[in-house]
């Protein structure tokens, strides 16, 4: 509970002026106040500022120190409000002007004829911009299922029901404050009844700004072969129907497009997959309940509460061993994203099929995902065999947020919807607008001013057109909401990055940040870590200080002063960017630094003599291409066709061994005093057919945990205590990650492990505003 400092006043009449921050906007917080100030008898007003809520409130004084506490204490679940300033004033009807810091606001018309003798809801004001803090978009609540799924209600089946309490916020606004004006909504007046609800204070849909119903709100439309059915009950029951039937449907979901079909069909799904030429990345499963999830999936109580939050993200989950789904859905994985439905469109379909289905972003591989209708139907034309639009306009792209359980906690892979933006609080203070914008992989950006950073949803890969338009867009749209200008830009140092030619276009001042300098101060920057750290920031790869492409670092100091004091055996990468998709590649490289015979390949001959004469053959200390070479000399895969699918593969591999055995790496001491471990004894092993594969998988897992605790071990040795990081794309392998995160707290170590920011690249622009921010 907040501990307010409530304002002594010996008057028997007590008016006092409030300021509220935090999740007050989108959440139903004006009507919250509106109930409990009419039950008390308290008079005065309440309206959204901005991004705050302003309130006057007048009665006796124990009558506002009692409204003042239950304002706090009986705040909707869904809000987290604390106040910000507070003052005594005159009375309700003298106070014209409010002190807001070193200077005068005046009060609008609405508060100078307000009528003093009851508690109204007035008119919003934009101005100023304060303590900006975006509403996120919400499942729909019990009440509202209660009523979707009740044959006497009148918004029975209607797919966009929602409540004060429940339904889109970030993807529908245009602008704040969170008024029905300022959304997708201002497009739908309300009819007589909805506009009742609306203006009935016990109504929990009074001042729901996305209060709608069949005969005044949004409706669905079914597109198949250029036939368009525009009755919302009839495309609903065409949609079923063709997922029924085996067909895959696009439909239009709150942050954009997914494409559906039913999940226990191998057909269909092999159809999806040749048509989106995504032959093997995993599809995420949408249930209709979590009891239907435990049907096919193991979900411990950890899995199941995030399963069931208000965000409603897509969790990976283990699969049962009497699992039904196709094993199409996740190929050589013992893995599946699952989720539960969050809209009441889905569930109406979930419900109507009668079983699970996949429910995939609807873009082209790598690109955001699409919200529009006549360009989802341009470029989804040989994916999908049918559409279901809503008009509703989608006003924010937010493709779902992605989670796992490690060490028992939930670590976002992807921030997505109801995750993002992400607001954060900086320990300093900055003296001018900062806008950080990320690497070239899952790229996301953040602006910070003052003390705040926000993070935005997850952009993607920047390599195509679609992509950096959004990526422009994002940048824009943060910027406006916020009422926030950049004057200066933070960039990574790779010169070839979408991110940072756009950066060194740009004409602001700009910064350049080391890629695992970032990583580092990301860890460091979440926890507000004082005093010394050690972070491993492995990945697949990133421009390091010595012009390389590090990836297997251990990096001491704090941000600011970071120091590379042990890292892997650097090897090449034949192929250079090649290497990344084509495995083989990196298991020959290895074996040609460890004098081993390796000509598994076709190209082996040809790509040798490159290799030998270091033609397009970059140095690497990447722990992320190590895993590629391991997969490939373990005969998992030789040619990726996403991003980490090797690494996964292993990982699925070494879950089914056993970890009782580790190879030790030695190590050496390089020219510029930075440990080295050297990764060769690791080959024979890999290569060793008298074992399992499973087994040498997890012996490869194993080594390494070990290997991450014995570089800390030494480096304790030699510079004295310190906190430890983990932080990169690796550590997104749950497998190794527990493994090295059990090895170093059983020495001691107090271990962190990103919680609120993803380990992979999307945090990126967070540690270099962290990074940038320390150095002098």
């Amino acid at each position: 509970m907040a501990q307010l400092n409530l304002i002594d006043s010996d008057s028997a009449i007590k008016t006092i002026y409030l300021r509220i921050a935090g999740q007050v906007q989108g959440v139903g917080f004006r009507p919250h106040v509106y109930r409990i100030a009419t039950q008390m008898g308290i008079n005065g007003w309440v309206r959204n500022q901005c991004s705050e809520v302003e309130i006057l409130a007048s009665g006796s004084t124990d009558e506002v120190d009692l409204f003042l506490q239950r304002l706090i204490e009986e705040a909707p679940t869904i809000s987290s409000p604390h106040i910000i300033h507070q003052k005594i004033v005159d009375s309700l009807s003298r106070l014209l002007m409010l002190e807001y810091k070193d200077h005068l606001v005046p009060l609008d018309a609405a508060l100078r004829h307000h009528d003093s003798r009851n508690f109204t809801i007035i008119v919003s004001n934009n101005d100023g911009n304060r303590s900006v803090q975006l509403p996120l978009d919400l499942d729909c609540c019990p009440r509202c299922l209660d009523e979707l799924n009740s044959p006497a209600n009148r918004r029975y089946h209607y797919p966009f029901i929602n409540c004060s309490q429940c339904g889109p916020r970030y993807t529908a606004i245009t602008q704040l404050p969170y008024d029905r004006c300022n959304t997708n909504m201002a497009i739908f007046p309300r009819c007589h009844q909805c506009e009742k609800e609306y203006s009935d204070p016990t109504d929990r849909r009074f001042h729901a700004e996305a209060i709608a119903c069949l005969d005044c709100g949004p409706q669905l439309t079914f597109v198949e072969n250029g036939k368009k059915i525009n009755n919302t009950t009839t495309a609903l029951q065409n949609t079923l129907s063709a997922l029924e039937a085996g067909r895959i449907i696009a439909v239009k979901g709150i942050g954009g497009y997914h494409l559906l079909c039913a999940a226990d069909n191998s057909d269909v799904i092999a159809r999806l997959r040749r048509r989106k030429g995504r032959p093997d990345k995993p599809l995420a499963v949408m249930f209709s309940s979590i009891e239907a999830a435990r049907v096919e999936l193991e979900i411990d109580h950890a899995t199941a509460t995030l399963l069931e939050a208000r965000s409603h993200p897509v969790v990976l989950c283990e699969k049962r061993t009497d699992s039904r789904l196709s094993s199409l859905i996740s190929p050589g994985l013992n893995r599946t994203g699952a989720m539960l439905p969050y809209s009441p469109l889905h569930h109406l379909i979930l419900n109507g099929l009668g079983r699970p289905v996949i429910a995939t972003s609807a873009n082209i591989s790598g690109e955001p995902v699409l919200t529009d209708a006549a360009e989802a139907e341009l470029r989804l034309t040989n994916i999908a065999d049918a559409f279901l639009h809503h008009n509703r306009a989608i006003i924010n792209i937010a493709d779902d947020s992605l989670f796992q359980i490690i060490n028992k906690k939930p670590r976002p892979l992807r921030l997505g919807r109801g995750h993002a933006p992400l607001a954060l609080t900086l320990a300093v203070e900055l003296d001018k607008p900062l806008l950080a914008v990320g690497g070239q992989m899952k790229n996301s950006i953040a602006i910070a001013w003052k003390n705040r950073i926000i993070i935005s949803p997850h952009i993607g890969e920047l390599d195509s057109p679609r992509s950096a338009e959004q990526f422009n867009k994002t940048i824009q749209s943060l910027q406006h909401h916020y009422n926030i200008k950049a004057e200066a830009i933070i960039c990574d140092a790779h010169p070839n990055y979408y991110s940072s030619r756009w950066a060194s276009e740009n004409g602001l001042p700009l910064h350049k940040v080391y890629h695992h300098h970032a990583h580092a101060s990301a860890v460091v920057g979440e926890y507000n870590i004082k005093g010394k750290s050690l972070i491993f920031t492995w990945d697949g790869s990133g421009l390091g200080e010595d012009g390389t492409l590090w990836g297997g670092e251990a990096l001491l100091g704090r941000p600011g002063k970071w120091q590379r004091v042990a890292t892997l055996r650097p090897f090449r990468l034949p192929g250079a960017e090649r290497a990344a998709r084509d495995a083989w590649r990196c298991a020959a490289s290895l074996c040609w630094h460890a004098s081993e015979t390796w000509g598994n390949h076709s190209q082996a001959a040809l790509l040798y003599r490159a290799w030998k004469n270091e033609i397009n053959a970059p140095v690497t200390s990447s722990t992320g291409r190590l895993f590629d070479g391991a997969t490939s000399l373990l005969r998992l895969i030789d040619n990726t066709t996403f991003e980490g699918q090797a690494a996964m593969l292993l990982q699925a591999q070494a879950e089914n061994g056993i970890a009782n055995q580790t190879t030790a790496l030695p190590f050496s001491i390089d020219d510029n005093g930075v440990l080295v471990s050297d990764w060769q004894p690791l080959l024979s092993k890999l290569m060793n057919q008298q074992q399992s594969v499973a087994q040498r998988a997890m012996n490869f897992h194993n080594t390494l945990a070990h290997t991450i605790c014995d570089q800390a071990m030494q480096m304790r040795d030699r510079h004295g205590e310190f906190v430890v990081g983990l932080n990169g794309g690796v550590f997104q392998n749950r497998l190794l990650t527990e493994q090295a995160i059990t090895l170093l707290e059983a020495e001691g170590f107090k271990v962190y492990l990103p919680q609120q920011l993803p380990c992979n690249d999307a945090a990126l622009c967070y540690g270099q505003i962290i990074e940038a921010v320390a150095q002098p």
